[in-house]
């Protein structure tokens, strides 16, 4: 009898975690490679699964792919592991005739950067081939977050095999995928791309499990399977621990039988006392073949409230729009700032951009400027948000933040890494790369947080990226602004560019795109600045020719700043005649310098309006 013939007349009990009982003995090094160094451990955790009671039993595989096992150097054994933990599985299940599935893990979480598509399903291609090969009851597909990953590796696997495929989600939160999709149509989509058994898997405990599934109809043609956690993890003295009594454990997987999964394990936090508990409530119950599912209000989410002043990128399009970059203060007097803020935005500037603590050094908070500016003298901020300083949770909560105080324009950026700050010693985040960032926060356009869950209200953010023109190779970097524009990037604003011929190797090589670029121009101060940025600041190359130029002005520090105007001003001619977007950047608080550049800017502007000629054929 084969695992779907059985399915159709029992509730079947799976087995438990693997990584929680090695975990347990002490072994901290990669998992699967015990298929091979220690396969007597393996087998003994499969013998105790099945003497307390499992019908179902999976690999060690869950990190059996090229990709995960790249991080241990043991990308080329694949295929040896793979089919080591098949043997130890099928040895450890012929004498009870239990039914052995082949894993294969997700490789994504919030990141999609992780890894493309095409390396995915190439290392899902490796792995299954391995797996099929020693001819498994069927293939469990577990912890998938990302469903677009999921629904890829479910079409690759139908092609390849006939064979059974468990395919699981994984929620952060009840009822709803990351992406906002609920369950109920994430498991239906699956069943109609070929899935046999769908459910879910991993990080929620037995309750928010059971709660997810209330909501949940029964497939028309596949079954349902739940592998809930033991319960919430917690951490005791540096270690991961999970509560949870084995008995209520067992009524769980009543309840979920209640609700129609017809293949409950577990995940995370269970051991063989969980699945002895759930085999011996489940015991002689008949699967569920009716069910009623009470349909919950939907939660309405409000529409953003519409924006007071033009968007930035809309005016970008057809008409001159000027950004100005002024660093927020490194100690706590703000006076200069404010007072810089004040007369760059009386001059008719678009909005004062703000970094997030640039160079990795700590200075006020952009959102606490931001407020102030908009609220006390009413100045347009665009703020910058970097992926190094906030994990997820602090990324939300900042963005939720800058939503309530109406700062809606933002710059999402990686960061610099700390190493180059005030704190070397300190921690970079980066749960997400730029692109995921850009994502996320559109994400919030829509109202759904980043786990998911329906946020009431739709964010109204106007997402700017970055994009370093200085660069070796150009067409590579324009490559990864197209990646942006395909996460929902509005505009772009550029690294500070120093040469003519740049600016025109931009234009030419982002002319076929419709979004929006801001090319940076950074007035020089002196020679040494000229210097530090040309040979310390990662991704800034200045000319020979600009170098020469700030040389010549010795130590004459008003000669030096007339001067770094000056090459700033011809900069500007070649990119206002290209670009709609000019982004400037504020040297050292000296926003008396942006302030001649943007006269300047709209005196250019005054005489193409009026008909006048200037020259832009010097480039």
């Amino acid at each position: 009898m084969t695992l779907l013939d059985k399915l159709k007349t029992s509730v079947l009990t799976a087995d438990g975690a693997m990584g929680t009982l090695l975990y347990s003995y002490g072994i901290d090094f990669c998992y699967e490679e015990l298929n091979t160094e220690k396969p007597e451990v393996i087998e003994k955790i499969h013998g105790d699964y099945i003497q307390a009671g499992a019908d179902v039993i999976q690999t060690n595989t869950y990190g059996a792919n090229a990709l995960k096992l790249s991080r241990y150097g043991m990308e080329s054994r694949v295929r040896e592991l793979n089919e080591a933990a098949l043997r130890i599985a099928k040895r450890a299940a012929a004498p009870g005739g239990q039914f052995v599935l082949g894993t294969i893990g997700g490789i994504r979480g919030i990141r999609k950067s992780t890894a493309t598509n095409d390396e995915i399903l190439a290392s899902v291609r490796e792995q299954a081939e391995s797996l099929l090969a020693g001819d498994p009851d069927g293939l469990l597909l577990e912890t998938y977050y990302d469903f677009e990953e999921l629904t890829d590796t479910v079409k690759l696997l139908r092609q390849m095999s006939n064979v059974p495929i468990i395919a699981q989600v994984s929620m952060h939160e009840p009822g709803v995928l990351q992406n906002g999709l609920t369950l109920n149509n994430a498991l239906s989509q699956l069943e109609g791309i070929g899935a046999d058994v769908v459910g879910v898997n991993c990080r929620l405990g037995p309750y928010h499990t059971i709660q997810a599934f209330e909501e949940v109809t029964l497939p028309s043609k596949a079954f349902l399977s739940a592998y809930p956690n033991a319960s919430l993890l917690d951490v005791e003295d540096g270690r991961i621990v999970y509560e949870s009594e084995a008995d209520y454990f067992g009524r769980a997987a009543v309840l979920l039988r209640n609700e129609g999964v017809r293949l409950i394990g577990g995940c995370c936090g269970t051991t063989p006392k969980h699945i002895e508990a759930a085999k011996k409530r489940l015991a002689g119950l008949p699967p569920l073949t009716e069910k009623k599912v009470q349909t919950k209000k939907p939660i309405i989410i409000q529409e953003a409230a519409p924006a007071t002043d033009v968007s930035i990128c809309e005016k970008a399009k057809t008409e001159r729009t000027i950004i100005v970059e002024l660093d927020t203060p490194k100690t706590l007097v703000a006076d200069k700032f404010i007072e810089g803020a004040n007369a760059l935005y009386k001059t008719g500037i678009d909005a004062v951009t703000m970094a997030d603590n640039s160079l990795a050094s700590p200075r006020v908070s952009n959102m606490a400027m931001g407020a102030t500016l908009k609220m006390k003298h009413d100045v347009r901020s665009l703020v910058h948000i970097t992926c190094r300083d906030r994990n997820l949770i602090g990324l939300q909560s900042h963005l939720m933040g800058l939503d309530a105080l109406g700062l809606h324009d933002v710059l999402a950026i990686t960061g610099d890494p700390t190493k180059v700050g005030d704190f070397p010693g300190a921690t970079s985040v980066y749960d997400v790369s730029s692109l995921e960032l850009i994502q996320l926060i559109k994400q919030l356009n829509e109202g759904i947080s980043f786990s998911g869950k329906p946020l009431k209200k739709k964010a109204n953010f106007s997402v700017a990226a970055a994009f370093n023109p200085n660069v070796r190779v150009l067409d590579r970097a324009v490559k990864r602004m197209e990646k942006k524009i395909e996460c929902g990037a509005d505009y772009f604003i550029t690294q500070p560019v120093f040469t003519k011929e740049k600016i025109v190797e931009v234009y030419e090589a982002t002319k076929h795109l419709s979004t929006p670029v801001f090319i940076g121009i950074m007035p020089l101060t002196n020679m040494r600045n000229a210097e530090f940025l040309h040979h310390e600041v990662p991704g800034i190359k200045l000319s020979d020719e600009t170098l020469e130029r700030m040389r010549a002005c010795g130590e004459d520090r008003e000669a030096s700043a007339k001067e770094g105007v000056q090459i700033a001003k011809e900069l500007i001619e070649t990119a206002a005649s290209l670009f709609n977007g000019l982004y400037l950047i504020t040297p050292f608080l000296r926003y008396d310098m942006s302030i001649e550049l943007i006269h300047f800017i709209k005196e250019l502007d005054a005489q193409k309006e009026s008909g006048a000629v200037y020259d832009h054929t010097s480039y």
